[in-house]
């Protein structure tokens, strides 16, 4: 079975669109920037200890155990990298979301998505992490433009404070890499490591935990 450790709807949708029978736990974990944590390190380590975290959890205990399709645990942490090099999480609020936006406008910026699957088959476990980087650009919005967006709600609980799925979509003239990662997953790159994964599991291969 395959458990999604993540709150997000939109990993849900996705993994469902590609396919995926899974479940969902939701993951706790403090998703604060460390101080010094490069981009990629930043969202491999949070997409690792969601895994861990749900790994960990009573909920996860209580799924039903099949030894011949052991249970995979894909966590996955989404961040944008504004054309300064800043980080830029989920805004705080309203004028923050603007900030970002503001940031973002008229420049190329990096999307960089974390992956981390964990498979806690028999008395090891299997982790392994990997990112996939997008580079996006942006138009330049006008201030009225930024208002009435962020009036939609929509920049909320996204970083860098926009959905390339929603009504930015109209901002963004050219990607350079994976969509479904700046939508916040990046689905050949997460079906490469489940299978990667589910073919060591079946042949009785346990690696060395896979870490950044």
């Amino acid at each position: 079975m395959l458990v999604l450790a993540s709150a997000s709807p939109r990993r849900r949708e996705l993994l469902a669109q590609a396919g995926y029978a899974f479940q969902v736990l939701h993951p706790s974990v403090c998703e604060d920037l460390r101080p010094g944590e490069s981009p990629i390190g930043y969202v491999l380590r949070l997409a690792r200890e969601k895994a861990e975290a749900v790994a960990a959890s009573p909920e996860f205990a209580a799924l039903p155990r099949d030894p011949d399709q052991p249970h995979l645990i894909l966590g996955a942490d989404t961040t944008v990298v504004a054309p300064n090099g800043e980080i830029l999480a989920k805004p705080e609020d309203d004028a923050d979301a603007a900030r970002m936006l503001r940031l973002l406008a008229g420049a190329t910026h990096k999307v960089i998505t974390g992956v981390a699957l964990v498979a806690p088959a028999l008395t090891d476990a299997i982790t392994e992490v990997a990112a996939e980087v997008t580079w996006v650009t942006m138009l330049t919005p006008t201030e009225e433009d930024i208002a009435r967006y962020i009036a939609t709600g929509e920049p909320h609980g996204k970083a860098g404070a926009y959905a390339i799925q929603g009504q930015a979509a109209r901002w963004i003239p050219r990607i350079h890499g994976c969509y479904f990662n700046v939508v916040g997953l990046p689905l050949a790159l997460v079906a490469s490591m489940i299978e990667g994964v589910r073919s060591r599991l079946r042949a009785g291969v346990v690696p060395q935990v896979v870490v950044p």
